[in-house]
């Protein structure tokens, strides 16, 4: 926790204090919980701090809440020079509509690897990354409709008279 409260601290000074929402202490990995317009300024400063160079961005990925109408984006970073993870997490209050995605800011800027998770979380549950360089489907037909990994979701009977099963 020593590790969350100096970062926590570092936001603070150096961003804005309204920066982290809540700091989630429970679980196998405390998180903080980050205001989605702070998120790219957050994730270029942790990035650039020598006390915390976290050069690498293991994962993200979308959870969907359903029936609670919310999405949170999770992002694992790694500092591969002093072995520590830290987790982030964007939650976004977003009705059911498959015309208004719920949308999260694109950090390609900081890590190019979030360009093909980005598009996965995207494919998979519907999150639109804004300033995403390529946000297009990566699994999933280019003319799939809905999202797979929503709660909601329900397969289709047969994709271009193809009976699936």
């Amino acid at each position: 926790m020593e590790m969350i409260e100096n970062i926590k601290t570092l936001l603070t000074e150096r961003i804005d204090p309204r920066a982290i929402e809540e700091v989630q202490e429970n679980g196998l990995q405390p998180a903080l919980y980050i205001r989605q317009e702070y998120l790219v300024k957050v994730c270029e400063l942790l990035r650039d701090t020598e006390d915390f160079y976290f050069d690498f961005l293991a994962n993200i990925t979308a959870v969907d809440y359903f029936p609670d109408p919310f999405f949170e984006v999770v992002y694992h970073l790694t500092s591969l020079p002093y072995q520590t993870q830290v987790t982030l997490k964007v939650r976004v209050v977003a009705d059911r509509d498959l015309n208004q995605l719920p949308e999260v800011p694109s950090v390609v800027s900081v890590w190019r690897t979030a360009d093909w998770h980005e598009r996965e979380a995207y494919d998979l549950v519907g999150v639109y990354f804004t300033n995403h360089p390529d946000l297009r489907r990566i699994l999933m037909p280019e003319d799939w409709q809905g999202y797979p990994l929503r709660k909601d979701y329900s397969d289709p009977e047969d994709y271009h008279g193809i009976p699936i099963n």
